[in-house]
């Protein structure tokens, strides 16, 4: 039906390394794929096996779990999207982690996958739209401690040069020239 790797850790894994809890959804437990460095494991490539045809009304969604949060959706594959490299923006653990007592087994994190109809999935481009709400944020910052620094203060007023939004711009289009990797620090 479907495999996944996760970049630099694994040989591909198929179905088998999930448990199934019904006939539409699967949960791997990251505790015995990497343990409590869940964390660490930033990158999953799900894709479709050749022998698996899935309707074009449905998508295979995949989401994770931090131990004691919900599931987060990361993104899905589709039979006209058949593989995606989805990144892992782990949430953070949610406040039942001391919950568990000693008869029982600690809070893991999970990732789970499940069959689900297309029309009800939140956008399938979800790493883009973050990717670029991640870069207008840090051109943003990028903006304020450039004007932060030519400011002067006048009462509770922040003044700055006119012309100060023309050169900073221009000084970000000369960077971004002048140095390739400027533009990429803006992706992290």
């Amino acid at each position: 039906m479907f495999g996944v790797v996760f970049p630099d850790r694994s040989f591909p894994m198929d179905i088998s390394a999930f448990s199934q809890i019904d006939t539409f959804h699967w949960i791997l437990d990251m505790n015995t794929f990497v343990g409590e460095a869940y964390d660490q494991v930033r990158e999953i490539c799900i894709f479709l096996l050749n022998s698996f045809t899935l309707p074009p009304d449905k998508a295979l969604a995949v989401y994770i779990q931090s131990p004691g949060s919900e599931f987060q959706f990361c993104g899905a594959v589709t039979i006209t999207r058949p593989s995606v490299v989805l990144t892992l923006n782990w949430p953070e653990p949610g406040g039942q982690l001391q919950l568990t007592g000693p008869d029982t087994a600690p809070l893991s994190a999970k990732i789970g996958v499940s069959v689900e109809d297309l029309a009800a999935l939140p956008s399938l481009d979800v790493a883009a739209e973050k990717g670029v709400e991640r870069v207008a944020m840090k051109v943003g910052e990028n903006l304020f401690n450039y004007m932060q620094s030519f400011c002067g203060v006048d009462g509770s007023k922040l003044i700055v040069p006119m012309d100060i939004l023309d050169r900073w711009f221009k000084k970000f289009r000369e960077r971004a020239k002048r140095d390739p990797d400027f533009l990429k620090s803006f992706r992290l």
